[in-house]
């Protein structure tokens, strides 16, 4: 009688490998938007870098992909939109996620149309970062959503 062989540790692994961290750049002039973001966001799965400007931005982008920007409605170089047209240039543009203390109807209806992900309000909400950040990384790393996006 033959015995069944169980996998060992390793062998799982390779059919089932741990995620990447989901990489997030978090941008803003205000350093308690980042430390709020990491304290909500803390933990392997997040892998979050800072920029303060757009200027900023563009340097955290050279050193390589980001699937989700979080980005303060205005920067001291610009807003989201030129933030927007930055990360449309990247070969796999991140979703945006734009924040802001007025974060009303015309603001989120305006991201959505332009190509933006979602608006968080701030002050932020715990539950509410984690909801949309989640969803935001769901969506990019869903085989359909890279085709839909890529007119595939």
């Amino acid at each position: 009688m033959a015995t069944l062989a169980i996998p060992t540790q390793e062998i799982l692994m390779q059919l089932d490998p741990a995620p990447q961290p989901v990489r997030i750049l978090s941008i803003s002039p205000a350093v308690e938007d980042h430390r709020a973001l990491n304290r909500m966001l803390n933990g392997p799965r997040w892998n979050i870098s800072t920029a303060n400007s757009c200027l900023d931005a563009m340097v955290e982008l050279a050193k390589g992909p980001v699937e989700i920007a979080i980005c303060e409605r205005d920067l001291p170089d610009g807003d989201w939109r030129d933030m927007l047209r930055c990360l449309g240039g990247c070969p796999e543009p991140p979703s945006l996620i734009v924040t802001s203390r007025v974060a009303d109807g015309f603001l989120w209806a305006e991201v959505l149309n332009l190509g933006g992900f979602d608006v968080l309000a701030k002050p932020f909400d715990g539950n509410e970062v984690g909801r949309v950040v989640d969803s935001a990384a769901r969506h990019r790393r869903k085989p359909s959503s890279r085709a839909w996006a890529s007119g595939a």
